[in-house]
This record gives structure tokens, sequence and C-alpha cells, in this order.
């Protein structure tokens, strides 16, 4: 086993789940602050949550499209150490956030097919970490946490300057087939991981981490 493949476990909602994913070897904890997820949290209830967090996890706050008051609030409420843009937030924007708010950002770029690969280039340059996703379907509710997978093949022999995650559909049974094919040494789960929408299963995520891990 090695401990080079990095795991996010996003859409964390209580202790009990943090407690779970911290255990099992989660690099990362995603916290949702967008208000239509099942995931989402407010920023007094993350704020809590946060603080039971051990030295040495990632905690990262998800929006989506968010405007500078809107950070500005977030941000003074809880003590994240990376933002994760998940909208439609434009390299412009990226570099924007980057550098008002002093954080490190991943941006998130959903693929659907090959010419999506074209848009993933123009973050490279403004982004610290890009988060491969599948591209959701037309009229989705939800940019992300939909349980779909795209094409790994797409990614197969590709390589950036910049660290990147891969994600979407991601479960326990199939991580290590995902690793395999596209090289990635970081992951993204969230529905992957749940027994129900927003409810995150302490032995999924377990042999989730385990089976990344054994790659």
């Amino acid at each position: 086993m090695t401990d080079a493949v990095r795991v996010k476990i996003c859409g964390v909602t209580n202790a009990a789940a943090i407690d779970s994913a911290v255990s099992a070897g989660a690099h990362y904890l995603g916290f949702n602050f967008y208000p239509p997820s099942p995931r989402y949290l407010t920023p007094e209830r993350a704020s809590a949550l946060m603080r039971d967090v051990p030295a040495g996890v990632t905690k990262v706050a998800l929006v989506v499209d968010a405007q500078d008051d809107e950070l500005e609030a977030l941000l003074e409420a809880v003590s994240a150490d990376v933002l994760q843009l998940h909208g439609h937030e434009s390299p412009e924007r990226v570099a924007e956030v980057r550098v008002r708010f002093g954080l490190p950002v991943i941006k998130v770029v959903g693929i659907a097919d090959a010419d999506d690969l074209a848009e993933l280039d123009r973050y490279l340059a403004v982004s610290d970490q890009i988060l491969v996703d599948t591209k959701p379907p037309k009229n989705a509710r939800l940019p992300g946490g939909n349980g779909l997978a795209f094409d790994w093949r797409l990614l197969q022999g590709r390589r950036w300057p910049c660290p990147w995650l891969l994600a979407g559909g991601l479960t326990p049974e199939n991580v290590g087939a995902a690793i395999r094919l596209t090289g990635a040494r970081q992951v993204d789960v969230s529905s992957g991981v749940e027994s129900a929408p927003g409810v995150k299963d302490a032995q999924r995520m377990a042999a989730f981490i385990q089976a990344a891990q054994a790659g």
C-alpha cells in the first residue's frame, strides 16, 4: 500500500463524518456552501465543525459563483485553508479571487468530451489546483455531486503543470481503476461514499481511501 494518492472527502456535514474521514486517512475535507445542495452548511455550522479538524487536514470551502461580499462574509466566519470555485467563474475571476482573498484556489472544470480539455487549459495559469469533474447534465440542479463519471480515457497520458484532482462518479469499487487509467495522484469523492444524499458512510469512506491508496 502507498500513501501517495491523496483523497478529498467532499460535502461533510457533521462531526461523525469528519471523524470517520480523518481516521480513514483523508487529506482534504470539503465544506459545501452552495444552498441548493443536500450537503449545504451555514457558515456558522461549518465554523463549529472546522474547529475540530486536526492540523494537517486541509479544509476546503466550496462555493458556486460567489460574489466578493459573500466570500468576505464566509471567510470571516470560517477558517478555510482553500477556496474551491465550482461555478462558471472565468479565468479572470479565479485570478481575482486568489489575489483578493489570499487563499489557494481549486478551480473545478467539467469534462464531457475531448473539446472540454481546452477549457481546462485556460485555468492552469490562474489556479493552484484543478479539479477535473464530470460536466453536469443540462438542467442539472447541482454543478457536482451528481454521481456521474466521464470517460476517464480522455485523461490518459495527460499531464498538467499544476496539481489536479480527479472527481466525478468515483466509488470504492471503481476508484482504483480510475487511478490506473488516468494517473491521478489526488481524487475527490462525495456521493460515492454516502448512504443517502448528504449522509456520509464511514465504511464506504474507509473502503474508498483504502482502494485509492492501493491504486
